[in-house]
C-alpha cells in the first residue's frame, strides 16, 4: 500500500518562505537593526527550498495516488515549480554573495567561477530584483498553497478561493 506523504512535506516549507518573504519585503531591517536579518533570511530560505523540492517531489506521487480534477493539478503544480524556481534563484544569489568572497576561488582555472559568482552576487543580491523576486515567489506561493486547499477541502475553506479560480480560468467537475 502506498501513503499520500505530501501532505506532510508541504506546510514547512511555505510557512518558511512566506516568512522569508515577509522579512524581505517589509522594513524589519529598519524597525529591528541590531537583529542579523541576514543570517535569518538565508536560514529561513535555504530550509525553506529544500523542503520545497521535497514536496515536488511527494506531489508528484500525490498526484498519482488521489486522481484530482486534472486542471487544478497541473496549476498548483505550475505554480509550485514556478515558487521553487523563483525562491532557488534567491537562495543562489545568497551563495554567490558568500562564495564570491572566498579568495580560494581566484586560483589559476578557476577565475571564470569567480566572475560568474560575482555576476550572479551583483545581480540577484540587487535590492530591487531580490525584491521583485520575493514578492513574486510570495504571490506564487500563495496561490499554490490555495489550489492545494481547494483540492483537499473544496470551495468551502476560503472564501477567495472560487474567485482564484475564475481568475486561472478553473473549472471544477
Amino acid at each position: 500500500m502506498t501513503y499520500n506523504i505530501h501532505p506532510i512535506f508541504v506546510h514547512f516549507p511555505i510557512a518558511m518562505l512566506f516568512i522569508y518573504s515577509i522579512i524581505k519585503i517589509l522594513p524589519f531591517k529598519k524597525w529591528f537593526p541590531s537583529t542579523a536579518w541576514k543570517d535569518i533570511e538565508r536560514l529561513l530560505l535555504a530550509v525553506g527550498v529544500f523542503g520545497a523540492f521535497t514536496a515536488l517531489l511527494t506531489g508528484e506521487t500525490a498526484e498519482h495516488l488521489t486522481r484530482p480534477n486534472h486542471q487544478l493539478v497541473e496549476t498548483h503544480a505550475t505554480f509550485a515549480t514556478l515558487s521553487t524556481w523563483i525562491y532557488t534563484a534567491l537562495l543562489v544569489g545568497e551563495l554567490a554573495s558568500i562564495l564570491s568572497t572566498r579568495n580560494y576561488l581566484y586560483k589559476k582555472g578557476f577565475e571564470w567561477i569567480s566572475s560568474l559568482l560575482r555576476f550572479l552576487n551583483q545581480v540577484l543580491q540587487n535590492k530591487i530584483i531580490s525584491t521583485i523576486l520575493a514578492i513574486v515567489g510570495f504571490v506564487a506561493i500563495s496561490i499554490t498553497g490555495m489550489l492545494g486547499g481547494i483540492m483537499v477541502y473544496g470551495l468551502s475553506a476560503d472564501p477567495v478561493a472560487p474567485y482564484l479560480l475564475k481568475i486561472l480560468n478553473i473549472t471544477l467537475n
